[in-house]
């Protein structure tokens, strides 16, 4: 007996949804007794080469052969974007078909809408592969680890960012020759925004912690900084200083109340984050009963992509052949936690000023560090262009608050400017 499937969208990962649906269906008819089939894909061109031929399926420019087919039980999306993608999501689950999607846009900022349109329906809504590409991080949090409180996540979830970090670092060149090499290599847009600037790290964060956390969680509760100031002198004395530089997504429930945060961040070189290189992703993962778990693997590309999509499908077939249909709420239910930015929290800083090459300045500074009693773990002091000299500072651990006001005491000054401020990572325990 087969499951028939509609596919929106056939790009990149459509096409190799297509490919991969084909290579496993006979091991999931195998498995449950239901072949997974894709009958009808929506596409705007149908002459359009895709990489991929097509036999028995279905191309159509009209989504209404795919919504109104009541064959159709599964649709996958893979238009992205939030429109037309929401709509057609919408309307599928309102009429009672399952829905697998890879749009973490769509997910991040109309999740509990979806989620709650599939619950009224009694149907699921699937969306693994909205996160981590290939890497397992929805289904764990949502089910291998429902029998822990989770605490803390924090990870590099963006390999454009990663792969731009990682070539300054091993290249030594700066931010604008790297992120061509990314766009160049298909690993950023044309318009880089959403990467670098840490958006999209920020809302797939935003999924994941309204899943680990248990609560709704929207975009606008996410502290976010991107990369785009980050230069490879920065790199340059991160290294001096034994620490690699990475944009690094951190999620805490502290007693019911969540601090969330994208940032660029000093990794120690024994840290595993700090070996987590080029596109590749990971994340910490800690709970109360597991402990400390670390997902790594590609967390973008066609087929990594198509993969968790197609487990997501798999799934979907399983849960049809026993009668079950997932839960689609993740988190959204009971009362919301509240989002709060903890000033308290200590961290090294690293600091990065420039300053008139003259006798006094770094008095100056370190008499200001003094007064904060916030004290220098690494200095660095360094002639650059001119009259202006750079001075480097990692301090001891001081909270985030202190370290704010540092940088603003600082920023008076007519000798000094402050170019770079940014949090140090402690040593993995």
């Amino acid at each position: 007996m087969q499951i028939q499937i509609g596919l929106l969208g056939c790009g990149t990962v459509g096409a190799g949804v297509v490919s991969l649906v084909r290579r496993r269906a006979d091991r999931v008819a195998d498995m449950t007794g239901l072949r997974p089939v894709v009958k009808t894909i929506l596409v705007r061109d149908t002459q359009k080469d895709r990489g991929v031929s097509f036999i028995d399926e279905q191309l159509t420019t009209s989504p209404e052969d795919i919504l109104a087919d009541d064959d159709i039980q599964i649709v996958v999306e893979t238009i992205g974007g939030i429109e037309p993608a929401k709509t057609y999501i919408l309307e599928a689950l309102s009429r009672g078909k399952h829905v697998v999607t890879a749009n973490k846009d769509l997910i991040a900022l109309h999740g509990p809408e979806i989620l709650q349109t599939a619950a009224a329906n009694g149907v699921s809504v699937l969306f693994e592969a909205a996160v981590g590409g290939a890497i397992p991080l929805v289904g764990p949090l949502k089910e291998n680890l429902t029998a822990n409180e989770v605490t803390d996540l924090k990870g590099i979830i963006n390999g454009t960012t990663n792969f731009i970090l990682t070539q300054m670092t091993t290249r030594h060149i700066d931010f604008a020759e790297a992120l061509q090499m990314a766009q160049d290599l298909g690993y950023a847009e044309a318009d880089p925004s959403s990467d670098v600037d840490g958006l999209d790290a920020a809302r797939k964060l935003v999924i994941l912690a309204s899943i680990a956390f248990h609560t709704e969680v929207h975009l606008s509760d996410v502290r976010v900084e991107g990369i785009r100031h980050i230069t490879a002198t920065d790199v340059r004395y991160a290294d001096e200083a034994g620490y690699v530089i990475k944009l690094l997504a951190v999620g805490r429930d502290r007693d019911g109340e969540l601090t969330l945060a994208v940032r660029p961040t000093l990794i120690p070189k024994n840290h595993p984050l700090a070996h987590v290189s080029d596109a590749y992703n990971a994340l910490f993962v800690r709970g109360d009963a597991a402990g400390d778990l670390m997902f790594f693997g590609r967390g973008a590309g066609r087929m990594p992509t198509a993969s968790a999509v197609v487990g997501d499908i798999i799934a979907l077939v399983r849960n049809l052949k026993l009668g079950f249909v997932a839960s689609s709420p993740n988190g959204s239910a009971g009362e919301r936690k509240p989002v709060v930015e903890r000033e308290d929290d200590v961290y090294k800083y690293y600091f990065r000023l420039t300053a008139a090459d003259q006798p006094g300045v770094f008095a100056q500074v370190a008499h200001l560090f003094g007064e904060y009693r916030a004290s220098m773990e690494t200095v660095l002091q360094k002639r650059v262009e001119g009259d202006r000299a750079e001075i480097v500072i990692v301090t001891h651990d001081i909270s985030s608050r202190l370290a704010r006001e540092i940088a603003v005491h600082l920023s008076r000054s007519p000798q000094l400017a402050v170019e770079a401020v940014m949090p140090v990572e402690p040593v993995a325990e």
